[in-house]
């Protein structure tokens, strides 16, 4: 049996707002089809006919479904009259959800353009998160610490920053320092009872991949080669300790290995909610 065939397809993503929701969501539908080859046509901030206009243009040129987050009742007209004439699927994504809300809260929806990014508290927390994760980054600063709502720990590579930033830039503090083998880990975190502290653990085969990767670029590269930061047997007692460490700590652990930043982090909310919950937060 033959090879399939991979197909390419093109998408159209209209939003009248920074469009990173629809993003997300069209990779996610995507994600569930094998043999394509998306194309992504992006649209954000189209907020007068002219942007309109020009979206619809192209999408004759390059003709494809098209997911769309349109708020204005004239706007969305236009674009699904074109969209039949064009003879291509155009789907409004957010109806379902806001339709649902419109029936629970007897309320109409208020149809305003990019209001999820007013400059309301939710943004100016979400600012606070992110300078509060860059300034609590890879231990460098304790003072203050104990403001954070999680604080994760590992041992090198384990997604620590990247996860940090992406909690904070949904308002949630989060600061990470390292688990260093054969170093002292702060008393100060080891006694607080306050913070959520999570510790993440990869596999060794994986970790020794991703160090080695990072080292590719560095100058100092061979004097890390025959170190124990690649050596697979210590790497794999390194992670043994970390996780023995956390355990006796009683902290969460989170094997990263086969997840992602978002899955990751989804985890830790979860956990953040259960905590909150028993402590009646």
């Amino acid at each position: 049996m033959g090879k399939k065939k991979v197909r390419s397809l093109y998408i159209h993503l209209i939003s009248d707002a920074t469009g990173t929701t629809l993003q997300g969501l069209a990779r996610a539908c995507l994600a569930q089809f094998d043999h394509i080859d998306p194309v992504e046509r992006f649209w954000p901030l189209v907020r007068t006919e002219k942007q309109l206009e020009r979206a619809i243009e192209d999408i004759a040129d390059y003709p494809g479904p098209v997911l769309y987050t349109l708020m204005e009742a004239a706007m969305r007209r236009k674009l699904e009259r074109k969209c039949k004439v064009l003879q291509v699927p155009c789907m409004a994504v957010m109806d379902p959800i806001i339709k649902g809300l419109s029936s629970y809260l007897e309320q109409v929806p208020a149809g305003i353009p990019g209001l999820q990014h007013a400059l309301d508290d939710a943004y100016f927390r979400r600012v606070d998160a992110v300078d509060f994760a860059l300034s609590y980054d890879d231990g460098q600063n304790l003072d203050g610490i104990e403001e954070a709502d999680v604080i994760l720990t590992g041992v090198s590579r384990t997604s620590k920053t990247p996860t940090c930033i992406f909690l904070a830039r949904r308002g949630i503090k989060a600061a990470n320092v390292p688990y260093v083998p054969g170093v002292p880990f702060p008393e100060k975190l080891v006694q607080m009872k306050d913070s959520l502290i999570v510790g993440l653990t990869e596999s060794p085969e994986r970790l020794v991949g991703l160090r080695r990767t990072r080292l590719k670029s560095d100058e100092n590269e061979k004097k890390f080669r025959d170190s124990t930061y690649l050596d697979p047997e210590k790497v794999q007692a390194e992670i043994h300790e970390a996780r023995r460490f956390f355990t006796k700590n009683g902290w969460p652990v989170i094997d990263v290995t086969r997840r992602s930043v978002e899955e990751t982090s989804a985890e830790i909310q979860m956990l953040l909610q259960k905590r909150r919950n028993y402590d009646g937060r």
